[in-house]
């Protein structure tokens, strides 16, 4: 279920090693858990407060975590830099359309 909203956008391949990789490093219950735990975190209060530089990047169509709560979060951070991505995944697949520009952002921000 988590690899549909999170890759959805995954080839068969692509989806049976996300699977595996939750399997490994985690019990189903410990899943449900911190997917409920993750509900309760809000950070907004803290955004104003960081000082170093900020990149946010995300992607239009992320079932995980809709689009304008990472443009907000962006907004709300002193001078952050907010780059929408032409994708649906939350983790980005690299042979995806949106994989050279999120590459090409983070690289030029870590310069």
């Amino acid at each position: 279920m988590f690899t549909s909203q999170i890759m959805p956008g995954a080839n068969p391949e692509q989806m049976q090693w996300f699977n595996e990789l939750q399997r490994i490093t985690t019990s189903p219950e410990i899943a449900a858990r911190l997917r409920l735990a993750m509900g309760d975190i809000d950070v907004r209060p803290l955004l104003a407060q960081i000082v170093t530089p900020t990149l946010v990047l995300h992607a239009r169509e992320d079932a995980v975590a809709p689009f304008e709560g990472g443009r907000k979060m962006a907004a709300m951070i002193p001078n952050a830099r907010f780059v929408p991505l032409e994708s649906a995944n939350h983790l980005l697949i690299e042979s995806e359309p949106a994989w050279p520009r999120f590459l090409a952002e983070v690289r030029s921000f870590l310069e």
